[in-house]
């Protein structure tokens, strides 16, 4: 999608420290971390939501599932984190574009908030 800014954040058209990325998705430190590690993964695909995964998406959002797990060895969180995906504006979902958030490197409590 021409104006969303995580689809130009996966095709470098805006700057951003990614940390890892492939085909199928992208993953950079977020600019408004909510933990000392916060890392959003996104889908190359444009999805604008949870609410708007279909059928043919179950192996895309499977593959980001299960890269959970190479990511935080990457981000050094190995040892307990979080995987947060907010959907709509009550959730405050602020870019239309289906996104987890990965946090670690503190202690988390619950319920979240």
């Amino acid at each position: 999608m021409s104006d969303c800014i995580f689809c130009k954040i996966a095709e470098h058209e805006i700057p951003s420290d990614i940390v890892y990325e492939d085909d199928k998705i992208c993953v950079y430190n977020d600019i408004a971390p909510q933990a000392p590690v916060h890392a959003l993964m996104i889908p190359r695909k444009h999805i604008a939501s949870l609410d708007d995964v279909t059928v043919e998406d179950q192996e895309l959002l499977g593959y980001m599932l299960s890269k959970v797990s190479d990511i935080v060895k990457i981000l050094g969180i190995e040892n307990g984190y979080r995987v947060v995906s907010n959907n709509g504006d009550n959730a405050q979902q602020t870019v239309k574009h289906m996104h987890l958030h990965i946090l670690g490197n503190r202690k988390f409590t619950w319920p979240p908030g």
